[in-house]
């Protein structure tokens, strides 16, 4: 199938590991341009240096409320035009919501509230003033959106939310012919999972049950990610707008 992704362009935020990065090597591979944002110039600059000619580096931090205008300039200026955003942000740090060691600071609310919600609509809402007809905003999401996760109240807190906005944005640019939609991913294998997998002091037990509770019997791969959100950021999936998508080899289990 030809996704139609040739020569259209991409802003793909947190893109220098993980699934963000995952997300734009597939895109280069169907022959799209993308923008790759990482927290420092040097990191962005490296992981568009891997990604080819097609790809540009900028480093920007989604908390920064001029990071947005940045970012839409940049990839105008270098390939003419903007044709969608994926706006991927590393998860918040663990922590508990009731008092304690474990709980999480007023500092760590602020913080992950300015870059894990409001840098995204920031950059929702300044792409949806650039973007044309046919155009898409995608945000990666997590599975907190459907369901708490023990331990990771900051993330059980904000992104729920973003997939709320989400879903208002996508009732908003319908009628401009611009998509909105969110990615849930589930158990991939990439360093934030093994990160929390870590936490537990047996990461290999965790993994072997985790496992076992996904129907498709173990984790994703970043590309398999990768690939799921080439095709639902292309122009193949058109009439796809205002979902939450999981993309976690069954694991949730509601319809």
């Amino acid at each position: 199938m030809d996704l139609g992704l040739k020569d259209r362009t991409y802003l793909v935020t947190g893109a220098t590991r993980g699934l963000g990065h995952a997300t734009a090597r597939q895109l280069v591979a169907e022959g799209a341009n993308v923008v790759v944002t990482g927290r420092t110039p040097e990191s962005a600059e490296a992981a568009a240096t891997a990604l080819g000619p097609r790809a540009l580096g900028v480093g920007a931090d989604n908390a920064d409320p001029a990071a947005a205008e940045r970012l839409v300039a940049a990839a105008r200026d270098r390939f003419g035009a903007l044709h969608g955003v994926f706006i991927s942000v590393g998860g918040p740090p663990p922590g508990s919501g009731a008092s304690g060691e474990s709980a999480n600071t007023d500092e760590q609310w602020q913080a992950a509230f300015s870059a894990v919600f409001l840098g995204a609509v920031r950059l929702a809402r300044t792409a949806a003033g650039a973007l044309p007809e046919g155009g898409v905003i995608g945000f990666v999401l997590s599975r907190s959106v459907h369901e708490p996760i023990p331990g990771l109240t900051l993330s059980n807190g904000l992104r729920p939310g973003l997939a709320g906005f989400a879903k208002s944005l996508a009732g908003e640019l319908g009628p401009r012919g611009i998509r909105v939609l969110g990615l849930i991913p589930g158990r991939i294998d990439t360093d934030r999972t093994r990160q929390l997998d870590e936490l537990s002091g047996d990461a290999e037990a965790v993994r072997a049950r985790s496992s076992a509770t996904i129907p498709l019997g173990r984790y994703g791969t970043p590309d398999e990610f990768g690939r799921a959100a080439a095709f639902f950021l292309s122009p193949a999936a058109s009439y796809v707008t205002g979902v939450m998508l999981p993309v976690d080899g069954g694991a949730r289990h509601g319809f």
